[in-house]
């Protein structure tokens, strides 16, 4: 589990373009990446 602050893991994952995102090549590349999510998306509730 991750703290607030935290470096997240390497990670590649699937784009909506078809493309592929590596966060490895982002950081080596000097860019930000943003993640977010809702947690309650699609359930019920």
């Amino acid at each position: 589990m991750l703290a607030p602050g935290d470096t997240a893991p390497d990670f590649t994952l699937p784009a909506h373009t078809g493309e592929t995102v590596d966060s490895r090549q982002l950081r080596d590349d000097g860019k930000w990446l943003v993640m977010w999510w809702y947690p309650k998306a699609a359930t019920p509730g």
